[in-house]
């Protein structure tokens, strides 16, 4: 891998088989589940909008970082996933598009890595897992502001050369890295990695499953993702159910199914904040998940079947409420 990371080793992997790795499971898989972090008494309670303002600053200034060839603060990084661990309200946050005007590559950033510890806390990553994932996951696309800014923003298919030059983003995201004395458990292998997939059909080195760190899958993951329910612009974005449907549908030999119900578990079918169609005409909003039963979320009624906005909006537990159930969703509230 160091040899790839310095950009002498991209020749025909086939010439070199990539040794497999059946040692790198996913906590989940290995028995009993990891006991999960707990949360720090000085971040309970810390307002998810304000700390997911923190996170895109700190983005910004690993943009710049980049930009002048800096070292990364890695200290401020570190402090920083250790609080999103605490924070589960940042899940929906991280949903959301990226603010106007925003850089996207540190929005894209910002909401992967949130995401990305989420679903390593679903899998039953400890503590110290957490975190190497986290710092990963705010890392991993550094790379791609060493690319041509137009190469970034181009609307048009990309022509070979150009998606070869792309495809050199993981190993200049990880080089940088290197170069940064950055130390965390498979940081370098899950931010090269985290294009290659479960078949071997991804790049840069076409590794098979077996020989791609949990972590990258991971990343992998979220960077599919988070590119569908917020891309670059003009691409329309996806709602958070239709995310999962098209990874579901398209993506199904990209990512080990343990990832996608880890995924699925987070995001619900109907994730709060979608507005819904209940079968009895009702328009509500959803308010909360069921994780157990996540056809059936909380849901604040805002509209009678006739389509009149009710004074005083009604919630119900659809869980609790064997006769009511969702139809379709609508649309996010405020899109």
């Amino acid at each position: 891998m160091r040899d790839l990371i310095s950009g002498g080793g991209e020749g025909d992997p086939a010439k070199k088989p990539p040794p497999s790795r059946p040692d790198l499971r996913f906590p989940a898989a290995s028995g009993a589940r990891a006991e999960p972090a707990r949360p720090a008494a000085a971040v309970v309670g810390e307002d998810p909008g304000a700390l997911f303002t923190e996170i895109h600053l700190l983005m910004a200034e690993l943009h710049d970082a980049v930009g002048r060839g800096a070292s990364l603060p890695i200290g401020p990084l570190e402090a920083m996933v250790g609080r999103v661990i605490q924070a589960l309200d940042l899940f929906w946050l991280a949903n959301n598009p990226a603010p106007p005007g925003a850089d996207y590559v540190a929005a894209h950033l910002a909401s992967a890595g949130v995401l990305a510890v989420r679903i390593g806390a679903d899998l039953g990553y400890d503590r110290p897992q957490l975190v190497d994932l986290g710092v990963a996951a705010f890392l991993f696309d550094v790379g791609v502001w060493k690319l041509p800014a137009g190469l970034l923003a181009k609307a048009e298919a990309l022509t070979a050369d150009e998606q070869t030059e792309y495809h050199s983003h993981p190993r200049l995201s990880a080089e940088f890295i290197r170069r940064s004395d950055v130390h965390r458990d498979g940081l370098l292998e899950a931010v090269l990695e985290h294009h290659e997939r479960e078949q071997g059909q991804g790049y840069p080195q076409g590794l098979p499953g077996s020989a791609i760190h949990p972590h990258a899958k991971i990343l992998g993951l979220v960077d599919t993702y988070t590119r569908l329910t917020s891309p670059r612009p003009p691409q329309a974005r996806l709602l958070p159910h239709e995310a999962i449907r098209e990874i579901v549908r398209s993506k199904h030999e990209s990512f080990p199914s343990a990832l996608i119900k880890a995924l699925l578990s987070e995001i619900s079918v109907f994730p709060p904040r979608t507005l819904v169609r209940l079968n009895t005409g009702e328009v509500g909003r959803v308010v909360g998940v069921n994780r157990n039963h996540p056809l059936r979320p909380k849901v604040e009624i805002i509209s009678d079947s006739k389509g009149t906005r009710l004074q005083a909006p009604k919630l119900v537990d659809l869980s609790e409420a064997p006769f009511l159930y969702i139809t379709t969703p609508l649309q996010e509230a405020g899109a």
